[in-house]
C-alpha cells in the first residue's frame, strides 16, 4: 500500500506536495533520491494532463479526444525543455548554488500541482460540455481553468525558491561557523606546538646548566686556588727589594703603581614605561562669589556609535537564487507555453470542423481569446 512519505508511489506523490511540502523543499535542498521523485511527479502529470485533455477534445471526437490527451503532457513537458536551461543558466550567472536537478524538480512540483488541479476541475468541465454546450463559454473556461492552475502551481514555485534560499543561507551559515572553528583549532594547535618547542627548550638549557655545575665540581682544586698577583691582568708586577747603599743603608725607591685597565661594563637596558590610558579628570569645585564651593553635575555619559554589520562576501556557490530573476523567467515559462500552444493546436475540439491534428498557423493565442470572448456576448 501506498504512503504519503517518501516511499509512496508516483501517483500519490501530490498527496505529500499539499500535506507535507517542507519535506519535499528539505529533499530538493539536499539533493536527496531526485531522480526518484522527478520521475514520480512526472508520472503524475502526464496521466493528470492527459485525462484533461481528453476532455478537452471530447467536443469534437473521440479521436480528437485522444490526440488531445497526447498533446497535452507534450506542451507542458517542451515547454519546460525549452524554459529550464534558462533558469538553471540565470541562477548560475549570479552566482546561486542551484543545480540542475534542483531547478527541474522545482518546476516539475510547478507542472505537478497545475496538472492534478486541472484533473480537479475535469468534471465540471465535462458537466457543461454535457449541459450547456456553447464552443466559445467551454473555450474560455477551459483557458480559465488552466490560468488558474497554472497560477497556483507557480505560487508553489515561487515558495519553494525561498525555502531554497533559506536553507542555502542556512548552509552558508553553518559553513562559515565550520571554518571559523577550524581555524581557531588549527590556531590552538600552532601555539600549543611552539608551547611544547619552547619547553623542550628550557629543558635543554637547563640540562646544559646542570652538567657545566657537574663538570666545575669534578675539577681540580687548583683551579679554585687564587691566582698570583702577577698573573691578575691589570695589577702591578711585585716590586724588588731595595739594593744596599754605599754607606750600608738602603734608599728606599719610589714604588710605581700601574694603572688598572676599566672594564667595560654593558649598560642596564631601559624598560619601556607603560602609556596609561588618559584617565578623565574628576570635575573641580567653583568657588563661588559668597565663598562657597560649587560642584558641577557630570553629564551623561556619551552612548558608544552602535557599529555597523560587517557585510560578508558569499562565495559564488553559497548565495540564494534570485527572486526577480524568478519572475521574469515565470514571465518567459508563460510567454512561451501559450505560443507553444497555438502552434500545437487544435486542443479544443471544434463541433462543426473537421478532425485535425495540427492546424495552419495564422494569427495568435491572445486574439482569439478576445474574439472568444466578443462572440460570448453576441
Amino acid at each position: 500500500m501506498a504512503t504519503h512519505g517518501e516511499a509512496g508511489s508516483g501517483l500519490l506523490i501530490i498527496e505529500r506536495i499539499l500535506r507535507d511540502r517542507d519535506s519535499i523543499w528539505r529533499q530538493i535542498g539536499e539533493e536527496r533520491d531526485l531522480g526518484r521523485l522527478t520521475r514520480q511527479m512526472l508520472y503524475s502529470s502526464v496521466v493528470a494532463l492527459a485525462c484533461y485533455g481528453a476532455v478537452l477534445g471530447a467536443s469534437n471526437s473521440v479521436l480528437q479526444a485522444g490526440v488531445s490527451a497526447v498533446k497535452l503532457p507534450l506542451l507542458f513537458l517542451t515547454t519546460l525543455a525549452i524554459c529550464l536551461p534558462t533558469l538553471y543558466l540565470f541562477n548560475l550567472v549570479f552566482g546561486a548554488r542551484l543545480q540542475v536537478r534542483q531547478a527541474l524538480a522545482l518546476v516539475m512540483v510547478t507542472i505537478t500541482v497545475t496538472s492534478v488541479l486541472t484533473l480537479a476541475f475535469a468534471p465540471i468541465s465535462l458537466f457543461f460540455l454535457i449541459t450547456a454546450y456553447s464552443y466559445s463559454f467551454f473555450k474560455i473556461l477551459n483557458v480559465g481553468i488552466l490560468t488558474l492552475a497554472a497560477f497556483v502551481g507557480l505560487r508553489f514555485l515561487t515558495g519553494g525558491m525561498r525555502t531554497l534560499n533559506e536553507q542555502t543561507a542556512a548552509l552558508a551559515a553553518a559553513r562559515r561557523r565550520e571554518r571559523e572553528e577550524q581555524a581557531r583549532a588549527e590556531q590552538a594547535e600552532r601555539e600549543r606546538a611552539e608551547a611544547l618547542a619552547l619547553a623542550e627548550l628550557a629543558a635543554a638549557d637547563q640540562a646544559a646548566a646542570a652538567a657545566a655545575d657537574e663538570a666545575d665540581d669534578d675539577g681540580p682544586e687548583a683551579a679554585d686556588l687564587p691566582k698570583p698577583v702577577s698573573a691578575v691582568p691589570g695589577l702591578a708586577a711585585p716590586v724588588a727589594p731595595p739594593a744596599a747603599g754605599p754607606n750600608g743603608t738602603g734608599v728606599r725607591p719610589t714604588a710605581t703603581i700601574a694603572p688598572v685597565s676599566a672594564v667595560p661594563v654593558s649598560p642596564v637596558p631601559q624598560q619601556a614605561t607603560p602609556v596609561l590610558p588618559p584617565y578623565p579628570m574628576p570635575a573641580q569645585p567653583v568657588l563661588m562669589p559668597d565663598g562657597r564651593l560649587a560642584y558641577p553635575v557630570p553629564g551623561p555619559a556619551p552612548r558608544p556609535m552602535p557599529r555597523p554589520a560587517a557585510q560578508q562576501e558569499l562565495a559564488p556557490g553559497e548565495r540564494p537564487a534570485s527572486m526577480a530573476l524568478l519572475n521574469v523567467w515565470i514571465l518567459l515559462f508563460g510567454f512561451v507555453g501559450t505560443q507553444l500552444a497555438w502552434t500545437l493546436r487544435p486542443f479544443f475540439g471544434e463541433p462543426h470542423e473537421k478532425f485535425e491534428i495540427f492546424r495552419a498557423i495564422e494569427g495568435n493565442f491572445y486574439v482569439n481569446i478576445v474574439k472568444a470572448i466578443g462572440e460570448l456576448f453576441t
